[in-house]
């Protein structure tokens, strides 16, 4: 059987749309279109600019050419308001605006932190979709009321390529307004925080059609009325999805590098107890039921943000180029907590990271090579800390440490990862959450049986690169108390 499907893939700093080939057991994949996703500031406010990006998915779908399906996946959390006639409302807001700031503590009044996770299995964050809807309620109370449904972003790309609104289930299963065990909308939970019910479509599972092209589209792509398929619509589910595993082999450590590091496990059931709560991991829905159970970390934002500042100081320097001015760096020599609230925000990171090492007395980092080769420690060690809690959590070991998507690059990253963490680290493929939105597509169009299939077919397909842990063991341990106590707050005498 052959098969030609095509993954649009939406990234917080860029969009691809890449063309799957399945034939013979085998699957490849061709890059057709890649374009920017640059968030606009207007105002004093940040939005993403979804006309931009429906243009340019469009010029994926004519770079296309004639498939056998397509689907849609993207970040999580941000959404459109439609009206009563399918209009968008406004250019959706950006996940880092700041008009959530302070919105949890409000919620928190109507529904206690520990409830709000016991009914949703959702961690915190300040931009989950809750918040959000919150602030939109609060801060601008006419456009809420003007609105009649809201679409998380693959949604809404969908609903404009199709005419037909839904809500699929992995994206909508982080917003915090889904029951955790239920696996619906939580109605009650919507009441008592003053939400309009309405604004919440059916669910839908990975798998599904959702339509074909418009007629419009059609005409405007000189394409045939293509079938657009419900995948795995958040991106860490489509990455999650074509982990390259074995038959039998049971799901490992993982950690799905991009513009954030998603690190975590697969489950069968939910684990939403107050460790897990208080550890702030989060259960998200899955393919077939599963559930992401993991911590978000911010990951390639760090390195993306400092060379844009870099950029704007006049220094003209690629990726590769960072990591080669980090490697003549000292490393482990001062460290940040990744997730501290100051990094965030868009803006000059380097000079925030400085700040807070010299906050908690470190050597500060001078250059561009010592600022990155901090964040690359910090990273390292950040993901060791969040081994050690989901072992702790859910009761199992892990001697392995899986990494897919675009961090994976970074040879240094995976290596360092190897080290701090003392187990050895597999990495591949790169190109995992586009694979993971092909595979859904190819099991709907009955090209491969199952999930299970096809992470085989993944794993035969495309090359693992193994990183085994080097250096002093004894050190290792050292460099690790050294970070905990450089970036977590000391701990209360009983």
């Amino acid at each position: 059987m052959q098969k030609h499907v095509l993954a649009i893939d939406l990234g917080a700093s860029s969009g691809r749309a890449i063309l799957g080939q399945y034939r013979d057991g085998q699957l490849g994949l061709g890059e057709v279109h890649r374009f920017p996703n640059d968030p606009v500031a207007v105002g004093g406010e940040l939005y993403w600019d979804f006309l931009r990006l429906f243009h340019e998915i469009k010029q994926g779908l004519r770079h296309a050419g004639r498939v056998d399906s397509a689907g849609i996946d993207t970040w999580a959390v941000d959404y459109g308001l439609l009206d009563g006639a399918g209009r968008l409302l406004a250019n959706p807001y950006h996940y880092r605006d700041r008009r959530t700031d302070g919105i949890a503590d409000r919620v928190y009044e109507s529904v206690p932190a520990r409830e709000l996770y016991a009914r949703t299995g959702i961690q915190y964050a300040p931009f989950n979709t809750v918040f959000q809807l919150c602030a939109d309620l609060w801060q601008r109370p006419e456009t809420l009321k003007q609105a009649r449904h809201m679409l998380l972003l693959p949604d809404l790309i969908g609903y404009y390529l199709t005419g037909q609104m839904g809500a699929e289930y992995t994206n909508a299963s982080t917003t915090a307004l889904l029951g955790v065990h239920t696996r619906g909308w939580d109605r009650e939970l919507c009441g008592r925080l003053s939400l309009p019910y309405r604004l919440f479509l059916p669910l839908r599972q990975p798998g599904s059609e959702l339509g074909v092209l418009t007629p419009a589209l059609q005409e405007e792509l000189l394409l045939p009325a293509v079938p657009i398929l419900s995948v795995a619509s958040h991106d860490t589910a489509s990455a999650v999805a074509a982990l390259p595993l074995e038959e039998g082999e049971e799901c490992p450590a993982y950690i799905s590098c991009g513009t954030w590091s998603l690190f975590g496990t697969e489950l069968p059931a939910p684990l939403a107890n107050e460790e897990a709560r208080a550890l702030n991991f989060t259960n998200e829905g899955g393919v077939n039921g599963s559930v992401r159970f993991l911590k978000n970390i911010m990951g390639s934002w760090l390195i993306q943000e400092s060379r844009r500042q870099w950029e704007k100081e006049g220094h003209s320097l690629s990726f590769s180029d960072l990591e080669e001015l980090a490697q003549r760096e000292e490393p482990y020599r001062s460290f940040i907590d990744v997730d501290d609230p100051v990094l965030i925000q868009p803006g000059d990171i380097p000079s925030r990271i400085k700040s807070l090492c010299a906050r908690s007395g470190q050597p500060v980092p001078e250059g561009i090579g010592q600022v990155t080769q901090c964040i690359y420690s910090s990273l390292a060690m950040k993901y060791r800390l969040t081994l050690d809690q989901l072992g702790q959590v859910t009761g199992r070991r892990f001697p392995l440490l899986h990494m897919i998507g675009g961090g994976i690059q970074s040879k240094l990253l995976c290596q360092m990862t190897a080290d701090c963490t003392a187990i050895p680290v597999e990495a591949g493929p790169v190109e995992a959450t586009a694979l993971g939105n092909i595979a859904v597509q190819l099991i709907a169009l009955r090209a491969l049986p199952d999930l299970a299939a096809a992470r085989r077919c993944i794993r035969r397909s495309f090359p693992v690169a193994r990183y085994l842990p080097r250096g002093d063991t004894l050190q290792q341990k050292i460099r690790y108390l050294q970070y905990q106590k450089a970036v977590l707050p000391p701990k209360k005498e009983l």
